[in-house]
C-alpha cells in the first residue's frame, strides 16, 4: 500500500510540475470556404516570441494559391490566457500578405483561438484585389514529428 501511495504521489507531482504545451512547432492549416470546400492549405513554423508576438518561419502553401504569389509576408500573435488539458490556450491571429509593388496587396487574416485539444480554430477573410476576397473557417493542428525508422 505504501508503494502505491508513493507512486500516485510521484505521478501527481510529475503531472503538476510539467509545463503546458506551447504554440511552438510546425502547423498544418486547412482554410475552408463557407460551403466547406477547401480554399487553401499551408504549413508554417510557429515559435512564441516576446509577449504575444509569434515568429513565423518556413511558410508554404500546399495547395494552389493564385492570390498569393511570392514574396509573402507573415505575422502572427498568440496571447496565453489559460491552460487546459496540457495546452496553453488563448486568442490567435495570423496574417499572410502579398508584397506587390502596387498600392493594393492581398491579405489573408486568420482570427481564432487555441483550444484545449491543442488545435487552433476560427474564421478567415481575404481582402485585396478584385477576384481574391473571401471568407470562411479554418483549423490548424501541430504536426507530430515522425521518428526515424530503426535499422
Amino acid at each position: 500500500m505504501k508503494k502505491m501511495v508513493t507512486a500516485v504521489a510521484a505521478l501527481v507531482l510529475i503531472s503538476c510540475g510539467s509545463s503546458p504545451k506551447t504554440i511552438n512547432g510546425t502547423w498544418q492549416a486547412s482554410v475552408l470556404n463557407p460551403n466547406g470546400s477547401l480554399a487553401y492549405t499551408f504549413l508554417s513554423g510557429l515559435a512564441q516570441g516576446t509577449g504575444s508576438a509569434v515568429n513565423v518561419s518556413n511558410f508554404d502553401f500546399n495547395s494552389p494559391a493564385p492570390c498569393f504569389a511570392t514574396p509573402l509576408g507573415q505575422t502572427a500573435s498568440f496571447s496565453v490566457t489559460g491552460n487546459s488539458r496540457g495546452y496553453q490556450t488563448g486568442p490567435f491571429q495570423m496574417t499572410v500578405t502579398t508584397i506587390f509593388p502596387a498600392a493594393t496587396n492581398n491579405v489573408l487574416t486568420l482570427s481564432g483561438n487555441r483550444n484545449s485539444d491543442g488545435g487552433i480554430t476560427g474564421t478567415w477573410t481575404i481582402s485585396g484585389l478584385t477576384g481574391c476576397p473571401g471568407n470562411g473557417t479554418f483549423t490548424m493542428n501541430v504536426q507530430i514529428p515522425v521518428d526515424p525508422p530503426i535499422h
